[in-house]
């Protein structure tokens, strides 16, 4: 995914540094150059400072995307997520996150989830980490009911493994 977009901005170090933000953050550019969380505008000043940038290069940056078709049709689609991870336990649920030894192996998640689900445990949320985006990419699972012992050793004994926590 990234890597189709960070073409477009190979030229342009300081604007990638920009649309990379935006695109983690599922910020979404508006067809009138705003860029918003949902419906709540973000002042190009405040992603300039996140991205130590100036102003000027957010101005171009969104720019950019809204002169290119298909930039465009990515960042006016974008929305952000909530992920429960650091209140799993305000809800009594648990948090595995798994790291593989290669996020871009087929069928990982599958794995991981089925034996989450054969351990008879429901599985609430989950985000998977693109690997073109994080340095080392991991599967967040937020998890309702209480993780028995040998999940975690059935977990580690999936090929690709690099390692499991329980948070």
């Amino acid at each position: 995914m990234w890597r189709k977009i960070k073409y477009y901005f190979k030229e342009f170090p300081a604007q990638m540094k920009v649309a990379k933000l935006l695109f983690e953050r599922g910020f979404q550019v508006r067809e009138d150059g705003k860029v918003v969380s949902d419906n709540i505008e973000i002042a190009h000043t405040q992603i300039a400072k996140a991205a130590e940038v100036d102003r000027r290069v957010v101005d171009s940056t969104v720019k950019t995307i809204l002169s290119n078709k298909e930039l465009r049709r990515i960042y006016t689609k974008l929305r952000q997520t909530c992920l429960l991870q650091e209140v799993a336990r305000e809800f009594d649920l648990n948090v595995i996150i798994f790291v593989p030894e290669n996020a871009r192996e087929t069928g990982i998640i599958a794995k991981v989830t089925e034996t989450i689900s054969n351990s008879g445990l429901s599985i609430r949320q989950a985000l998977a980490e693109d690997p073109d985006l994080s340095p080392e990419p991991k599967l967040i699972l937020i998890i309702e009911g209480e993780i028995p012992p040998n999940l975690i050793e059935k977990l580690r004994k999936i090929p690709g493994t690099k390692s499991i926590t329980l948070c």
